[in-house]
Order: structure tokens, then C-alpha cells, then sequence
């Protein structure tokens, strides 16, 4: 073969494979433009907040979290709540939802867990001191037998303000255990009118203290 059928030859070849390079770059271009703006769930969506404002808001309460409540751990990156569905005293479904455009402390309790037995005075209180259309506490008991306990429990120690929920088959204490927001009783949720988790904690508090006090109001200022 000559130089010049050499050459011949190796002119289609180069010219194949710039106009492959060529497909290829378009392609991923295309695929950049589409996974950033046009898919659903894609590059841009993942970057924007579920919860806007959730940081500054942690920034703002972080130094308020002391005393009575300092066991409470401030979420910096919150995103919503799944959604939780419960019984009322009626019989009737109610849903976490229901509640959204209010503030709304979420305690699961039991009546076999000492803890819950003495901070429930504490939240009963303290739904009395802030419970309305702002904010709401909603105190949920996961006791899976001898279903009249409950009711007898509040009605014993004299709670004036929570209204009962129940959910006998613990669902929602296996959905939030899930999703690593919960690992024992008591166990409490702030969340914020957005539906959006603000702060966890495990274990008891006092809910009507000053400390807590001045965090929900500063919330809601």
C-alpha cells in the first residue's frame, strides 16, 4: 500500500470517529440540560430545600436549647414528616396533616412507660399555656393492650387540655422508627408549621418550664 492509499484510507476513519466524538458530547450535553432542569427529582430539585430557612432557624434556637430542654437536638437539614395516621377518642382516623399551618409538639406515649406517666401533667399544662391555632400538643399513646388504660390514666391524674389519640397497632412509632427519628419513650417531635421537623427528642421533659417556653415562643415570634 502506498503513502497515498494510506492516507485514503485513514480519511473516512478519522472522519467516523469526529463525528461519533461529536454524537457522544451532544448526547451528554442534552442529559446534563435534562437531569438538571426537566426531571423531576433531578440535579436542581436536589438542591433545593425541602424546608427553606431551616438553618437559620437552628442557628436562632440552637442557643435557647438548655435547661429543662436540653436533651433537645435541633434539626439543621429538617425535611418534612412522613404521613402519620392515628385514632381519636370518637373512633374517627386523624392524620399529622391535619394539623399543618399550626406548631405542633408530638409525643408518643405509653401507659406502661414511668417516663410518659410523669411528663404527661407537664404537656397537659403546657397545651393549656399555648394550645389554639398557633400551636397544638398532640400527645399519641401506642399501647397495643388493655386499650382502656389510656383514657383511665388521663382521667386519674386529672388532664384538662390534650385531647386523646391512639394508635393501637404502634404505627406510628414503627414509621418514625424507621426514619431514625424516634428509638424509645418518650419520645417528641417539634415540628414547625411547614410540616417541617424543627427538633427530636428522647426521653422526658418539662414541657411548661421557662426553658421550653421561651424556645416555642420564640419560634412563633
Amino acid at each position: 500500500m502506498t503513502q497515498n492509499d494510506f492516507k485514503k484510507e485513514r480519511a473516512p476513519r478519522i472522519s467516523r470517529g469526529v463525528a461519533f466524538a461529536a454524537a457522544a458530547l451532544a448526547l451528554m450535553a442534552l442529559a446534563i440540560v435534562l437531569y438538571g432542569i426537566k426531571t423531576p427529582g433531578g440535579k436542581e430539585a436536589a438542591e433545593t430545600p425541602a424546608c427553606p430557612g431551616a438553618a437559620e432557624l437552628a442557628a436562632r434556637l440552637k442557643p435557647l436549647v438548655h435547661g429543662e430542654i436540653a436533651a433537645l437536638t435541633i434539626a439543621t437539614q429538617p425535611k418534612p414528616l412522613p404521613e402519620l395516621t392515628f385514632d381519636t377518642a370518637e373512633g374517627t382516623k386523624a392524620t399529622l396533616s391535619e394539623f399543618k399551618g399550626r406548631m405542633v409538639l408530638l409525643n408518643l406515649w405509653a401507659t406502661w412507660c414511668l417516663p410518659c406517666r410523669q411528663e404527661m401533667p407537664a404537656l397537659d399544662r403546657l397545651q393549656g399555656i399555648l394550645g389554639g391555632k398557633a400551636f397544638t400538643v398532640v400527645a399519641v399513646n401506642i399501647d397495643t393492650a388493655r386499650l382502656d388504660r389510656p383514657k383511665a390514666f388521663l382521667d386519674e391524674i386529672g388532664v384538662k387540655n390534650l385531647t386523646l389519640y391512639t394508635d393501637s397497632k404502634a404505627g406510628v412509632f414503627e414509621t418514625l422508627k424507621e426514619s431514625g427519628k424516634v428509638i424509645g419513650l418518650p419520645a417528641t417531635i417539634l415540628i414547625g408549621k411547614d410540616g417541617c421537623e424543627i427538633g427530636t427528642m428522647a426521653g422526658p421533659a418539662q414541657w411548661d418550664s421557662e426553658d421550653a417556653l421561651a424556645l416555642l415562643n420564640a419560634i412563633q415570634g
